[in-house]
C-alpha cells in the first residue's frame, strides 16, 4: 500500500472550520429589566454573539428578520453588523458605550440597564477571526444565525462553558486570555455546525465546493500552500480529473475561475499578514510565490484596489487611534 493512499480522506469543511480561530475583543454579561433596549455598534470584522441565560430578548439585525431569543437560545451576528436587543419589539435602543458598565478585566465586563421589571440575562460576546481562510467562510453565513435550545441539544454545555469563560475573565489568571478565546472558538463552530446541518444553504456556492470531493480537496490544496506555483493542471492532477473538466467544474461550484481564486486567496493571507505583522513585502510577496515585490505589489492592488503599503499605514493609523 502507498503511503498516500493510507493517509486519511480530506475534509475540507473541516479545514475551514479549523480555521476559524479567533481573537477575543471582549465579553459582557447583561443584566436587563423591563423595558430596556441596547442599541450595539458594527464592530469590523468581526462576530458577535448572545446567549441568553434567563428571560427572553428580541434581536434585531438590518435586512433581517427580527427575533425573539428565549432562555437556551444562541444567536450570532457573523458580520459585525450594529443590530439591537430589546425586551421587546420597537423598542429604543441605549448606545452601548452611553450605558455605564463595570469592568472587571479589559475583555470582560458587566452591564446593568432597565427599568426594573422582569429580569433577562444575555452573555454577549465579540471576536475577530485571524486566518484568512475563515473570512472565506464568514463571508458565505447569513445576516444572524440562531440557534434555538431545542436543536442544539441540551443546553448545560453551552451554559457550563459560558460560566468557565466568565470565571477566567474575571481571575485573570496566566493563560486565561488563550482559554477564553478557545472556549469562544468552540462555542462559534458548534453554532456553526448546527447551522451546515440545518440549512439547505450551506450546500451551495463555496460552502457546497467545499463539500464536492474533488473541488473540496482542490480549495484545501491552494489554502494549505497558497505559496505553489499553482496551475489548472497540477489542481486537476491532484484531485485525478481532467484539466476542462476541473476548470469547468470549479467555476461552476465556486463561481470564479480557479487561477482567479488562487490569486484572490493569496490577497487575502497578505492582507492578513499586512494588519498583524511587520513583515517586509519582498519577504511576503517570497511566501505568496511572487517573483518580485513588483509583480506582487501589482497583483495585490488589482485584487484590492491600494497598494500593500496603503493597507499598512492604514493599520498603524488605526492603532495609534486606539492608544489614544
Amino acid at each position: 500500500m502507498k503511503l498516500k493512499d493510507a493517509l486519511p480522506a480530506p475534509d475540507p469543511l473541516g479545514e475551514a472550520l479549523h480555521m476559524l480561530r479567533m481573537s477575543g475583543m471582549f465579553y459582557c454579561r447583561s443584566e436587563f429589566t423591563e423595558p430596556w433596549g441596547l442599541e450595539l455598534p458594527p464592530f469590523e470584522d468581526s462576530l458577535m454573539f448572545h446567549f441568553v441565560t434567563a428571560g427572553r430578548c428580541w434581536l434585531e439585525v438590518p435586512g433581517a428578520e427580527g427575533r425573539m431569543l428565549q432562555r437556551g437560545d444562541l444567536a450570532l451576528v457573523p458580520h459585525g453588523e450594529g443590530h439591537l436587543l430589546a425586551s421587546a419589539p420597537h423598542m429604543h435602543g441605549e448606545p452601548l458605550f452611553d450605558l455605564p458598565r463595570q469592568l472587571l478585566s479589559d475583555r470582560y465586563e458587566i452591564l446593568r440597564h432597565g427599568g426594573g421589571g422582569s429580569p433577562a440575562t444575555v452573555i454577549c460576546g465579540a471576536v475577530r477571526f485571524d486566518h484568512p481562510a475563515a473570512h472565506q467562510l464568514v463571508k458565505m453565513l447569513p445576516k444572524v444565525m440562531t440557534i434555538e435550545a431545542a436543536s442544539a441539544g441540551p443546553m448545560e454545555w453551552i451554559d457550563s462553558l459560558l460560566r468557565f469563560m466568565a470565571s477566567e475573565a474575571q481571575a485573570l489568571r496566566p493563560g486565561g486570555e488563550t482559554i477564553i478565546t478557545r472556549l469562544a472558538d468552540i462555542l462559534v463552530i458548534q453554532a456553526i455546525r448546527v447551522w451546515l446541518q440545518q440549512d439547505p444553504a450551506a450546500r451551495t456556492g463555496w460552502l457546497g465546493a467545499l463539500q464536492d470531493p474533488q473541488i473540496g480537496r482542490s480549495i484545501a490544496l491552494i489554502q494549505r500552500e497558497p505559496a505553489r506555483a499553482w496551475t489548472i493542471a497540477s489542481l486537476a492532477s491532484e484531485v485525478a480529473m481532467s484539466r476542462s473538466a476541473f476548470a469547468a467544474r470549479f467555476t461552476e461550484l465556486v463561481g470564479e475561475p480557479v487561477m482567479q481564486y488562487v490569486a484572490r486567496f493569496r490577497m487575502q493571507v497578505a492582507q492578513a499578514e499586512l494588519k498583524d505583522s511587520d513583515v517586509r513585502l519582498a519577504e511576503l510577496a517570497s511566501r505568496l510565490g511572487y517573483q518580485s515585490e513588483a509583480a506582487f505589489s501589482r497583483a495585490f492592488k488589482r485584487f484590492v484596489g491600494v497598494a500593500p503599503g496603503a493597507i499598512r499605514r492604514a493599520t498603524l493609523r488605526a492603532d495609534a487611534a486606539r492608544t489614544h
